[in-house]
């Protein structure tokens, strides 16, 4: 075996690990594979040899990576309007694949995913590696240019955030959540408006996420008795269904005519809908991994 092939087998060891720090640092499973890939190209060109740490080494390489990425997006002047929903890890309604186990941990569901692309790039490096990864500060100081304290202060600002704006950890059994989702749709689609806000928490978040363009009309709804009214277009006609696990809780796949239409996450906490994702931008949709769903009964 020669050092390439060596460096990749460590490298390989590390891949699940990296792949799982950028998705939440960037929310997108397409820029955290460019990130890891990064990550491998220039290790591939680096002396390793002084390395001791590998694995610390590599999470630093991608943090860096995301960060810079993170920041390029803030730059650009053509900002989405409206909600954007971040790239959903989707797996089979029966439990999630080996492959997503590392990404999902901490229960990263799209809510949470939400508010922490509401962060600044920094608080956002710094919570994931230091509240989600265990990084210590002295370590995420220079990554972010600062010192461990100023680390240790933005770490504490995104936390507080993610406290009061996020719904907690999700421990509920898979069931159960899924009870929810289908009294949810199937009040949907008998147009059941008091079916609709039982299961509805009064301070139910909807999110729907249907591309940058204006007129494409994405829009966020928060309150039961507004959701409510805009399910109803859950029972359009022409619909085609499907359970799945949308970042490990139940969520469905919609598709018309053969081809992708919504993905729709949920977070139940309690037994009652806390909040509602949807993707729905074409473009978006028309590049997502349905595959993991090919095997499912229609």
């Amino acid at each position: 075996m020669d050092d390439q092939q060596w460096l990749a087998e460590r490298f390989e060891q590390h891949r699940r690990r990296l792949r799982a720090v950028a998705y939440r640092m960037l929310g997108s499973l397409t820029e955290a594979d460019d990130a890891v890939q990064e990550a491998w190209l220039r290790l591939s060109r680096a002396d390793a040899s002084g390395v001791d740490n590998l694995g610390a080494w590599l999470t630093t390489i991608v943090a860096r990576v995301s960060l810079n990425m993170l920041r390029a997006r803030q730059s650009r002047p053509e900002e989405p309007l409206g909600p954007h929903v971040p790239e959903p890890v989707i797996d089979p309604a029966e439990g999630t694949t080996p492959e997503h186990e590392a990404l999902l941990a901490d229960a990263v569901g799209l809510a949470l995913l939400v508010v922490l692309q509401a962060l600044s790039p920094s608080e956002r490096l710094a919570y994931v590696l230091h509240d989600m990864f265990d990084m210590p500060f002295d370590e995420i100081a220079p990554i972010v240019e600062c010192s461990p304290q100023a680390a240790r202060q933005l770490a504490s600002r995104a936390r507080r955030r993610v406290r009061s704006a996020a719904p907690p950890h999700r421990h509920g059994d898979l069931a159960a959540q899924r009870a929810a989702v289908d009294a949810f749709l199937a009040a949907a689609r008998d147009g059941d408006f008091d079916a609709l806000i039982a299961v509805l928490h009064p301070d139910v978040v909807y999110r729907a996420d249907r591309g940058p363009q204006p007129e494409a009309g994405s829009v966020e709804l928060r309150g039961a008795r507004d959701v409510a009214s805009q399910a109803l277009a859950f029972s359009q006609p022409g619909l085609h269904v499907k359970p799945a696990l949308i970042n490990g809780t139940p969520g469905i796949i919609s598709s018309r005519d053969g081809q992708p239409f919504s993905v729709i996450g949920f977070t139940v906490t309690g037994g009652k809908i806390t909040e509602i994702d949807i993707l729905m931008d074409p473009d978006r949709l028309r590049q997502l991994d349905l595959s993991v769903l090919d095997d499912q009964q229609h």
